[in-house]
């Protein structure tokens, strides 16, 4: 019998992260840098404790209107508690907490908080290819 794929099959195992202390600016220009829409916020080395994505980062322009500097730092601008998923989650319950859910990635953890990687959009693209394309 063929094993349904799950998220480790297509997962991101080295994840650009932010530590929730890093001032929101310096977070912005992190992902402008890595290039990606969000990253993960850790603390103690792999514990998540949350999210921070273009999303959040919309606060930071909408706090300065008038051309004044937002100030903060990631853990006063990301998402507390994301939605994740764990390494064996099938993909097909990944797509759709994909389509219920307004976000581009989600954090892969284990024993309940410990980030072990990430799946966005884009790694269950390569899925559909994977097992439907012939």
């Amino acid at each position: 019998m063929r094993r349904l794929p799950v998220i480790r099959d297509f997962m991101d195992t080295e994840v650009a992260t932010l530590d929730p202390d890093t001032d929101i600016l310096e977070a912005a220009g992190f992902l402008l840098d890595k290039h990606v829409t969000g990253a993960p916020v850790v603390e103690e080395g792999d514990m998540l404790v949350g999210i921070l994505t273009e999303k959040d980062l919309m606060k930071v322009l909408a706090q300065g209107v008038g051309g004044e500097r937002a100030k903060g730092t990631v853990r006063d601008f990301m998402t507390a508690h994301p939605v994740t998923a764990t390494p064996r989650m099938d993909i097909y319950y990944a797509a759709g907490l994909f389509l219920s859910h307004d976000f581009r990635r989600l954090p892969v953890v284990q024993d309940g908080r410990r980030l072990v990687g990430a799946i966005t959009r884009f790694d269950l693209l390569r899925a559909i290819r994977k097992h439907y394309v012939t």
